[in-house]
């Protein structure tokens, strides 16, 4: 554990907080849950890959198989914060071992994070929304260690989403022979995801791509469903939108249906003489929850829940851009370095398939377009099965819901803390990730955090090497003798 009263400052930056006040708990409502990127490109090369079969849904008494590549388990982080290597305590043999502290970086190694740091992987969401708490924080960690290291907040959170997953997949091994097969995988297990939601109403650990800025962006949704996270703020929020657009949804609230006729999509000709389209049954809305694990049983505060926001923002421009089929498959395919017209291979097609096969005979109430034998057979690359799964997301996915949720469980039991909502606001996530693509991309420097959030430098294990907190001492040094000098004269 952290002794709080050896976290000092050589400055005023941040001392509004006394050290000594700070206990562990205090500590682990400030740190933000941020979630840790589940499929790594790097990793998931060297696991092997795994199919997982849907157990019984809550809504449903079956529900149809469901396939994922082996994921490394959803994580957050939470809690107290990692201490620094020398006030760990000495490493057990049944202890994991800690990651290796990078060499330190050259002093001319001017190149843009992208390229030191991503450059034969996409980025994540996570890498989005990481440097949300503090850019120059999370600067630090990848110059040091690469990703920030694992800590014991972060495996108890492992094992509460395993135990979610688990309700709902049972892992089964599968053949994979190529990059195409691994690839394929991925995506045969969006595929089966997305039908799982359609016809039970819940998915657990989407995939998702998109491509913002040029870059491609992965990430994992912890949660997706047809059932409204509060159906009052909701309501309330969705007159409210009505009004401002003077009684007609904005395009962001239209069906995909809708969304894809005003764009010039496929759609079926509305007749001249009809005064009616659709259905008398509404849309229905797709909405995102993520899961965070927290060590004390109390729910984040103030600017501890912006990147969590940010993150769940970034879920849904994700999911809706597959929607409406706008993310390009062949920039996605190119940064992954795999070909599009490769045939998978037999073993896998043959595996993958049987599986599928084995468990539709099981279950009769699967809908009639996947009571196929061995479907992967009928779409054998990857370009015909990416064209499927944007078949699926625009059946499952109909329409969106504004309301975000994000859920608190305690991760020494797994019991629910309480939920945090929050309404999707496109603006203000684009402007989010440009800004931190620029970033990424070396077009700014890193910034640190203003005096309004300088608490955190006070609980920051890189405060002392700072360049952003000591440029602002050197400010506020500065400015404090000014004033001192204005008062000085003033008097005489």
């Amino acid at each position: 554990d952290i002794d709080t009263r050896s976290l000092k400052a050589p400055s005023d930056y941040g001392s509004e907080i006394d050290p000594g006040d700070i206990d562990e708990d205090t500590l682990a409502e400030i740190y933000p849950s941020v979630e840790i990127q589940g499929v790594l490109e790097g990793r998931n090369e060297s696991r092997p890959p795994l199919l997982r079969w849907a157990n019984s849904s809550p809504l449903r008494p079956r529900s149809a198989v469901e396939f994922e590549y082996d994921s490394l388990s959803r994580r957050a982080f939470s809690g107290r914060r990692h201490p620094p290597p020398s006030m760990q305590e000495p490493r057990r043999e049944s202890q994991s071992p800690q990651p290796i502290e990078r060499p330190p970086p050259a002093k001319d190694d001017r190149r843009a994070p992208l390229e030191r740091f991503r450059s034969r992987r996409p980025l994540s969401v996570t890498d989005l929304i990481s440097p949300a708490w503090c850019e120059l924080q999370y600067w630090y960690t990848l110059t040091k260690f690469g990703r920030k290291p694992p800590t014991q907040a972060m495996k108890a959170g492992t094992k509460i989403h395993q135990t979610l997953e688990e309700e709902v997949h049972t892992v089964v091994p599968v053949r994979v022979d190529s990059k195409e097969d691994r690839f394929g995988l991925r995506i045969w297990n969006i595929i089966q995801g997305l039908r799982t939601l359609r016809h039970t109403g819940l998915t657990r650990e989407l995939e998702v791509w998109g491509v913002m800025e040029g870059q491609v962006i992965n990430g994992v949704i912890d949660e997706i469903s047809f059932t409204s996270p509060d159906p009052d703020m909701e309501e309330q929020f969705d007159r409210s939108k009505v009004e401002k657009a003077g009684g007609t949804l904005p395009l962001g609230q239209l069906s995909i249906e809708q969304a894809l006729a005003k764009s010039g999509g496929n759609m079926a000709e509305e007749s001249k003489d009809d005064g009616w389209i659709g259905s008398l049954e509404p849309d229905r809305r797709v909405y995102i929850a993520d899961v965070k694990t927290r060590g004390v049983l109390s729910k984040p505060k103030g600017a501890s829940l912006r990147p969590t926001w940010m993150q769940l923002m970034l879920y849904r421009k994700l999911l809706e851009s597959l929607s409406l089929n706008t993310v390009d498959a062949e920039t996605i395919f190119a940064r992954y370095n795999v070909a599009p017209l490769q045939s998978f291979s037999e073993g896998f097609m043959l595996e993958a398939g049987a599986i599928d096969e084995d468990n539709m005979q099981s279950d009769s109430d699967l809908p009639p377009d996947t009571q196929q034998a061995n479907e992967l057979r009928m779409y054998p690359n990857l370009l015909s099965l990416w064209s499927l799964m944007i078949s699926e997301f625009q059946q499952a996915m109909p329409s969106f819901g504004d309301i975000l949720r994000v859920e608190y469980r305690y991760s020494k039991t797994g019991e629910i803390i309480g939920n945090e909502f929050t309404v999707y606001d496109p603006d203000t996530v684009d402007a989010y990730s440009r800004d931190e693509i620029k970033w990424w991309k070396g077009d700014r420097e890193a910034k640190g955090v203003e005096i309004e959030e300088a608490f955190k430098c006070r609980i920051c294990d890189f405060a002392d090497e700072c360049t952003w907190r000591q440029t602002k001492i050197k400010e506020a040094t500065e400015k404090h003798r000014l004033k001192r000098g204005s008062r000085e004269k003033s008097a005489i």
